[in-house]
């Protein structure tokens, strides 16, 4: 019984050093901008958490419904011998449906907070006594090498919660192939993908009326004031997201309250009032268009399921 983890530190990140170099780049662009990945921190997880149970944001539930209803599908894909993988680990019931399900033969968590991280895992292995649980903390937006260990012969990768839609078209491209490149031949990868459907119920999933998303947004200046020698004060700021039909994506600012000057360690930085900071994007993809965009990346398309609402889907791919 296997109540204890297995934790790779070598492939674990310089956040501190990402964090400044990615910030003072991003700030001096002519729209400001940061990455998403900088929200999860712990207390960033830990607010995503509870975005998740917002009843405006419909992706969870809706996923999780669907992995209910497929559970047996997925497993029969699978195989037997199955080991999972979970890019952006949580010890969420959707994770947790999987295992039921599946029995892997092992599960590999990555994650790039690594307190979260830790967490999520050490109670998966509390919960699942049977399971050989491994954690890798890593920026999955990089290329990727996977400790074999932890793989198996025939893992399955398991991506959630449409975070693919955090990364523009290109860049998702390069990310299905950076994992094409980490993943064996013949593994699979099951997905959640958002759906286009009408801007009212996308913008209301990312403006809810309880303010988590808005306090999810803010703790990025947080982060910056806490790990960085910066100035910055996320009261004169304030949270922005709408769809943006063009690009068919969400887009969420941190637009400044009035005229400010900005310091982080010795630079500079001005921002005129109604300016804002870009802090992510969430794309929205038709089944076809994602489809597309994975065969692109060597991902042969096995299965898909959506809700009755076509709100959501999750695709089962194979790494050709």
């Amino acid at each position: 019984m296997a109540l204890a983890i297995r934790f790779h530190e070598q492939y674990q990140p310089d956040h501190s050093a990402s964090l400044r170099s990615e910030s003072l780049a991003g700030f001096a662009a002519e729209q400001k901008s940061i990455s998403p990945k900088f929200f999860y921190d712990r207390r960033g997880s830990e607010l995503f958490e509870q975005i998740c149970q917002q009843p405006e944001y419909y992706p969870t539930r809706t996923e999780e419904m669907i992995l209910r209803l497929a559970r047996q599908q997925i497993a029969e894909l699978a195989g037997r011998d199955a080991s999972l993988v979970e890019l952006g680990s949580g010890a969420s019931r959707k994770v947790r449906l999987l295992l039921e399900a599946l029995h892997p033969s092992s599960y590999l968590g990555i994650d790039i907070s690594r307190d979260f991280l830790l967490s999520s895992t050490h109670r998966l292995a509390a919960d699942y006594p049977w399971l050989d649980v491994h954690a890798a903390c890593a920026d999955f937006s990089q290329p990727m090498q996977l400790p074999e260990e932890a793989l198996g012969e025939h893992p399955l990768a398991f991506f959630p919660g449409s975070s693919i839609g955090n990364f523009d078209p290109q860049q998702a491209l390069a990310f299905l192939r950076n994992l094409h490149e980490a993943l064996p031949s013949g593994a699979g990868l099951l997905i959640g993908v958002d759906l286009v459907k009408d801007s009212d119920v996308l913008e209301r999933a990312y403006n809810d009326q309880a303010g988590v998303t808005a306090a999810f947004n803010l703790n990025l200046i947080e982060r910056i004031r806490n790990e960085l020698d910066s100035d910055i004060d996320p009261a004169r700021f304030s949270h922005r997201a709408f769809f943006n039909k063009a690009e068919s994506r969400i887009e969420m600012h941190l637009v400044s309250r009035e005229a400010q000057q900005v310091r982080i360690e010795d630079q500079y930085f001005d921002f005129d009032a109604g300016e804002s900071l870009h802090t992510e994007n969430s794309y929205k993809y038709t089944p076809a268009s994602f489809r597309d965009l994975a065969g692109q990346a060597g991902f042969g398309a096995v299965a898909m399921w959506m809700d009755p609402a076509r709100l959501f889907s999750v695709h089962y791919l194979q790494r050709e």
